[in-house]
């Protein structure tokens, strides 16, 4: 009896953090571990997925089951599976080039196909029917803040040197907080030579000029 009631305890602690969380998250037995053994979580997952109440929707990852009235089962978008394979790689995931300067405003593509840059090696992890492209960067770069360094600067690497939008530049200029002007200064020595006139031009006092 007591086994069961600590089966249930965990199940239950499983199920709330999961409905707790955004929708459409998705998880591993790593977000987990601080409610139990890993083979006592994988067990709690398992009947959770045979009773219904989480979908795996890929190889140690697991969703809220969520449908569609025409298409059927709907599966989780790539940055949510992207997010809990990092997580369980221990990888720390940032938005690749072409989607940092989408991101700011400094361009109005969309990428094609999801990317993501990482400290590790570039590989395309299948998902499903989903490919998860990690683009391997060097350490120099991943050791900037995320933001606003980290994305800035990859941004500005998929513009290109000739062709950064100095007006888009100037309404990024007047969002960033105080905070972020520091950051950009302090990092400033680790971004390529001829980002620094762009970075300098940033962190230059802007919502008051």
């Amino acid at each position: 009896m007591k086994i069961l009631k600590e089966t249930q305890s965990l199940e239950n602690r499983v199920i709330r953090r999961v409905r707790a969380s955004k929708n459409g998250s998705v998880f591993s037995a790593m977000h987990f571990l601080d409610f139990g053994s890993r083979s006592g979580v994988d067990q709690a997952l398992s009947r959770l997925c045979r009773a219904g109440t989480l979908s795996r929707c890929g190889r140690g990852l697991y969703t809220l089951p969520k449908s569609h009235p025409w298409f059927g089962e709907l599966k989780p978008e790539i940055p949510a599976l992207a997010k809990a394979i990092a997580a369980r790689k221990g990888l720390e995931l940032r938005p690749a080039e072409a989607e940092a300067a989408n991101l700011l405003g400094l361009s109005e593509q969309v990428p094609a196909r999801a990317a993501f840059l990482t400290g590790g090696r570039s590989q395309k992890l299948r998902v499903g029917n989903a490919t998860i492209d990690l683009r391997g960067r060097s350490a120099r770069l991943m050791k900037m803040s995320p933001t606003p360094t980290g994305l800035v600067v990859s941004a500005l690497r998929s513009l290109g040197k000739d062709h950064v939008p100095v007006e888009k530049l100037e309404r990024l200029r007047r969002d960033l907080s105080e905070k972020d002007r520091r950051t950009l200064l302090r990092e400033l020595p680790l971004a390529p030579a001829w980002m620094h006139p762009h970075l300098r031009s940033l962190a230059m006092e802007g919502k008051n000029s």
